[in-house]
């Protein structure tokens, strides 16, 4: 198991997430991590979860939360009760953030003594850790309780990893990075003297003086103080050329990366193989090595594609020629057709061509119980390509505009799933440049967003079907009993979420035949239950959907699930509403945009024809619906 709290928090078991449902599971997740063994009291965990004003329900709440992550977790990690206190015994799993400090910590241990290859080395491997702002998707507080210290961390050693590159005389590479560090942070003296010094090594004295009056001013204006002793020594050096030169030159860094120290053991630690990314025609504000990003790597914040996908290949290849002819997309059907597994599947077949980095963003709550603000996503967005938090706009409209700068010029995927409408996503695309923009959603609003290529899901075909039901149950368990897949791939309407449950059920149950478990589907009053696995519910994308309908709409989907057959027209649809017959089209016509019922064109005199797919009728049917 690898916990990880150096960006959204997750977990991860053999390269596989650990589902986990929402901000204030993970939030007690990394709190009972941070706690490193300790317990931590329910009042601790309330006040992470809700603050200083919980509802009256907190106790229940927090039992809940608790005991669901101790399902996710399993029995091998130890979530136990204490008194009224809780505590995590990880086994010795790995941590992200322990990892991060004792790599960090021997870094510093070389940079003092002077063994500055060694030092780069480590802080690389430290900062490559940080996939995003530290305690992605938990509670504002327990954001403000513990980010700001992981922060000061990473930033103490981004400025450490600066002074080991400068000691190699790496100073034009770090030109480009410190730049963009200092202007997110430019009351931090120790960087924009670093800064100084990569530029007066390139032989840019105006520009080092210029560095130096603006934080000169800076201080000034938003402290009232002077520059530190140490930034106006650094200054008086360069007035006077007496700056000492790179203690370890570069052919010296060389010559002991050839022949690494014997007493300079790296810790036994998981940590990622650092490949920086370079830019050949990088323009003058990009770092030639790659050092742009949140950590000083592009960010690469999409999540991983299924291993075991399958079908689908024209619509692949819709989305990756579009995205190559300098095109957005728009992934739509309805909820379960495989929007958002597409979506990821063709962003990982072209992650080399967007080198600067991914984007990504659910624009769905966790809870699924409404559309999330632009102005939120963008400050992730924002964090994520480098802005501090104090530093982030308050303002959409300044959040907007930063966002596009910073992208201006950079080859950058963004990937923005369960989109509502156009309105949610439009401040979120990054505006004229390479950058290209996938967004999934439901609504066929989002055609009206310009110079997309539309690309609309509907059920798998036969074939599809049967590939992915073995794919995910496994081979031996169907073979031989085509009749069987097929009437369960039937029963499932083709749609790969509901196959996708079906066959991890039937491998979840080694007991169970295929025949035994298209007997289990077949009733219609017990489908739906038997249509989901751990936080897979056809029934989720449906309510969501559904939720968004006006009260009179949702009442007419009700009655013709009820009352009318599977294909409907504008005239059958009148006489079960009891309405006119435009009324009952505009009805359809709005449950057809939700992809509630199905659009099927017109025929001869009758007018448009609407079909309602079998799982989407008995939802419909349910009392709760």
């Amino acid at each position: 198991m690898d916990f990880r709290i150096l960006g959204p928090v997750s977990a991860e078991v053999d390269g596989r997430s650990v589902p986990l449902d929402g901000s204030k599971q993970r939030t007690a997740l990394a709190a009972l991590l941070l706690a490193h063994g300790k317990v931590v009291t329910d009042e601790r965990l309330t006040c992470l979860l809700w603050g200083w004003d919980p509802p009256a329900t907190s106790t229940n709440q927090l039992y809940t939360y608790v005991s669901r992550l101790r399902t996710r977790l399993g029995l091998r990690y130890g979530l136990e009760r204490h008194g009224a206190s809780y505590r995590l015994d990880t086994g010795g799993a790995g941590l992200d953030w322990d990892t991060f400090r004792e790599l960090a910590d021997a870094g510093r241990t070389e940079l003092v003594a002077g063994r500055y290859s060694d030092a780069e080395r480590l802080f690389t491997r430290a900062l490559g850790l940080w996939r995003g702002p530290a305690l992605t998707h938990v509670t504002e507080h327990l954001a403000e309780a513990e980010g700001p210290r992981m922060e000061e961390a990473r930033l103490s050693a981004l400025e450490n990893h600066a002074e080991a590159a400068l000691a190699l005389g790496r100073h034009t590479d770090a030109v480009p990075s410190l730049t963009r560090l200092v202007a997110l942070h430019p009351a931090r003296e120790r960087m924009r003297g670093q800064l100084m010094t990569a530029l007066f090594r390139c032989g840019r004295l105006p520009d080092t003086l210029a560095v130096y009056e603006e934080g000169r001013r800076i201080l000034a204006e938003d402290l009232g103080i002077e520059p530190g002793p140490a930034l106006r020594t650094l200054h008086h050096e360069m007035l006077n050329g007496t700056l000492a030169p790179p203690a370890a030159p570069e052919r010296e860094r060389a010559a002991a990366a050839a022949q690494p120290r014997p007493d300079t053991p790296l810790p036994s630690l998981k940590t990622p193989a650092l490949s920086p990314v370079r830019h050949p025609r990088a323009l003058p504000d990009q770092p030639q090595n790659g050092s742009w990003g949140w950590c000083g790597l592009a960010p690469a914040m999409l999540p991983a594609a299924p291993g075991d996908f399958t079908g689908r290949s024209a619509e692949t290849d819709d989305v990756l020629t579009a995205l190559r002819e300098s095109k957005d997309v728009v992934v739509t059907g309805a909820p379960g057709t495989g929007k958002s597994t597409l979506a990821l599947w063709a962003a990982e077949h072209c992650r080399d061509e967007f080198p600067q980095g991914q984007l990504y963003a659910d624009l769905r709550t966790t809870d699924g119980s409404g559309p999330r603000a632009p102005s939120e996503v963008l400050g992730w967005f924002l964090r994520a390509l480098g802005t501090s938090r104090d530093q982030l706009p308050h303002t959409l409209d300044e959040r907007v505009q930063l966002y596009r700068t910073l992208l201006t010029g950079r080859r950058m995927l963004v990937l923005l799933d369960n989109a509502r409408d156009d309105a949610q996503v439009r401040p979120l695309l990054p505006g004229g440049g390479v950058s290209r923009t996938v967004i999934t959603g439901v609504r066929s609003q989002l055609a009206s967003l310009e110079g997309t290529r539309l690309i609309t899901l509907g059920p798998m075909d036969r074939a599809e079907a049967g590939r992915l039901l073995t794919a995910v149950a496994g081979s031996s368990r169907l073979a031989g009993e085509p009749e069987t897949v097929e009437r369960i791939a039937e029963l499932c309407d083709r749609l790969p979420l509901a196959l996708r449950i079906a066959a991890a059920r039937l491998a979840a149950h080694p007991h169970w035949s295929a025949g035994g478990l298209a007997e289990r589907l077949a009733p219609d009053d017990r489908r739906l239950d038997e249509l989901r696995i751990g936080s897979l519910d056809v029934r989720v994308g449906l309510s969501a959907v559904r939720d968004q309908l006006d009260p009179a709409t949702a009442r007419a989907f009700r009655v013709l699930a009820v009352d009318g057959p599977s294909r409907l027209t504008a005239c059958a649809a009148a006489e079960l509403l009891d309405t006119g017959v435009d009324e009952a089209e505009e009805v359809l016509e709005r449950l057809a945009d939700a992809r509630l019922v199905e659009a099927l064109g017109i025929e001869g005199d009758v007018g448009p024809r609407y079909h309602l797919r079998p799982l989407v009728r008995l939802f419909a049917q349910e009392p709760s619906a």
